[in-house]
């Protein structure tokens, strides 16, 4: 029996496969900036990124920062 990362894999292909050719750029495209955004990156890249946006004043309260969420 196939695991659960394995079945979606599988998937993720067969979708992909049924993609016309001329689209597959902009799906790599797409693809690459979802990584990209769900990467968290090593613990020493996200101190230094936080550190660059705390510096320059870019943060806000918590309580802003909760407005809006169910909690």
């Amino acid at each position: 029996m196939k695991n659960n990362e394995t079945a979606i894999q599988e998937m993720l292909q067969q979708e992909i496969g049924k993609i016309p050719s001329e689209h597959l750029p902009a799906l790599l495209r797409i693809v690459h900036s979802f990584r990209e955004s769900v990467s968290l990156g090593t613990e020493e890249e996200s101190f230094e990124k936080g550190w660059k946006e705390t510096t320059k004043g870019d943060y806000q309260p918590v309580e802003e920062l909760w407005k809006g969420l169910d909690h």
